[in-house]
């Protein structure tokens, strides 16, 4: 409206010189012939409706700008646009504004009192594409929070299965490392008796030997017999450590250990792929 108003007082002022030119260059005489009053009001009509004429065809151009600019925003925000030419000719409504022009450009020739407030338009209430797009905003940072909140518990639940993997293992290590310290211990204390076993036996038959050489045979089938029960109890020996181990790997203990160790591989890696499904491409 400020800018309106400037070119509206330049037009008018244009107006008011083309009457002081024609009282200036014209109105020299005091009497005129209806011949020379005609001419003189035909050239100020011709002059005065180009000034008018050109005013109003700058004001509608102006007009149609102003509309192109909001035009234009309003296309790039895919918002449609609705006009109703009859409110242009609405007298109250013309009205209002003038009386907004005349309150607004009154108050600012004077001096600012803090008791008056300046009337305002009523701002436009916002509707069609504007309002779904601020819906549609909203609830995508609504859901962007839900994912964060969610990515969020599903890394200490992943960080806790880790965790937890870390500790089973640790002990399985450790129970195995019991397990093969005792079947060590075991297998130290056979062949400690095996051995102190083969000695006594060769003591024996060294000492017979050298009292009775007719006893040589027999004592020969009796290390025999001695070196086949070495051997045989060496492979009870190991036997028994297999039975050992095999009776461990049956152990409700070692069973439960097995299983959960399975169940924590599967978790993690099903919450890998959760991961994997939230996580930014690149």
């Amino acid at each position: 409206m400020r800018f309106a108003r400037s070119k509206r007082g330049l037009r008018l002022k244009t107006v008011d010189s083309c009457f002081q030119d024609l009282k200036e260059s014209r109105l020299v005489e005091e009497t005129f012939t209806i011949d020379e009053v005609s001419e003189v009001l035909s050239g100020l009509q011709a002059v005065v409706h180009s000034e008018v004429e050109s005013e109003l065809i700058n004001t509608a151009y102006t007009n149609v700008l102003l509309l192109r600019q909001l035009f234009s925003q309003a296309e790039k925000w895919y918002l449609k646009l609705q006009t109703d030419i009859s409110e242009l000719e609405n007298r109250e409504l013309l009205e209002q504004v003038a009386e907004f022009e005349k309150a607004e450009f009154t108050s600012s020739n004077k001096k600012p009192v803090l008791d008056v407030v300046k009337p305002k338009l009523a701002p436009l209430n916002e509707g069609g594409t504007a309002e779904l797009l601020n819906k549609e905003i909203l609830r995508l940072q609504e859901e962007n929070e839900k994912l964060k909140s969610r990515l969020k518990t599903i890394e200490i639940q992943a960080t806790n299965a880790l965790d937890e993997k870390s500790e089973l293992e640790r002990a399985l290590r450790d129970l195995q490392l019991d397990q093969g310290n005792q079947k060590d211990f075991i297998k130290a204390q056979d062949l400690s008796e095996l051995e102190n076993t083969v000695a006594a036996l060769k003591s024996e038959f060294q000492r017979t030997l050298s009292d009775k050489t007719e006893n040589q045979k027999s004592l020969e089938e009796n290390l025999a017999t001695a070196k086949h029960d070495l051997l045989r109890v060496q492979e009870q020996l190991s036997l028994a450590e297999k039975e050992l181990e095999k009776k461990f790997q049956q152990t409700a203990a070692y069973r439960n250990m097995k299983e959960i160790l399975t169940k924590k591989n599967d978790q993690i890696k099903e919450l890998r792929k959760k991961l994997a499904k939230y996580e930014p491409e690149d």
